[in-house]
């Protein structure tokens, strides 16, 4: 397994979020995560890829006990291992969508050669080659996400965890970025774990993962990873 969590409890004062909550995602595997508004899916979320902790329970992601590392080696591992999507881009707005791309790679202090390199390769697979020097504003909510998705993959991640990735998009736009993440499961053997509402997404995913009130209430398979 890639990532593998056991028995995730948090609570925030008496709220308890997660009730011993353990799954596994396999390399190369697509995995959508659904369940009503307040079943706690962000949290796990935050918690698979290191930005919030449990009050008890395990993550590992590649063989690595993750909470077990002082806080820059975790701060460290993130930047390598794990991409992140989130509703909003959060891309910064002074910056071009090249520079937005490069950004992990500096923070992992990689040659800047090297780096620049990658991030028109990602751009141009994500077919943004000709908008990589717009900044944010110019463009369309459609490639704002594509930029992020590039980003996210800037470090070649073992993981991308995308949180309501199509949210903030209409209906064409949500299918091509939808269509973009098997793209590049096919192109780059990439793993995605994606929390969603949207069931055309979902049903699009290797395996379903479904939370209620904090816990794993079914999970259903449609296609199994070779």
């Amino acid at each position: 397994m890639l990532l593998k969590a056991v028995d995730i409890h948090k609570s925030y004062g008496s709220l308890k979020v997660l009730k011993g909550v353990s799954l596994e995602v396999a390399r190369s595997e697509i995995v959508a995560v659904t369940g009503a508004s307040g079943a706690g899916k962000s949290t796990l979320l935050h918690i698979l890829g290191t930005l919030d902790v449990p009050n008890s329970g395990k993550v590992w992601i590649e063989n690595t006990d993750v909470y077990t590392l002082q806080e820059r080696e975790l701060a460290a591992f993130r930047n390598k291992k794990i991409g992140f999507v989130f509703q909003f881009h959060h891309l910064l707005p002074e910056f071009t969508a090249l520079e937005n791309v490069i950004m992990p790679a500096m923070i992992g202090r990689k040659p800047e050669k090297d780096a620049r390199s990658r991030a028109e390769h990602l751009l141009a697979l994500l077919k943004m080659q000709h908008r990589m020097n717009h900044k944010p504003s110019e463009l369309s909510g459609g490639e704002q996400q594509r930029v992020a998705v590039a980003r996210a993959l800037m470090n070649n991640p073992a993981i991308v965890l995308a949180d309501e990735p199509s949210g903030n998009l209409d209906t064409a736009n949500a299918k091509s970025l939808h269509d973009l993440f098997f793209e590049l499961r096919s192109a780059m053997n990439q793993t995605f774990l994606i929390v969603t509402h949207n069931n055309d997404l979902a049903a699009m995913a290797d395996r379903i993962i479904h939370l209620k009130d904090g816990a794993i209430e079914s999970e259903k398979i449609n296609r199994k990873v070779s």
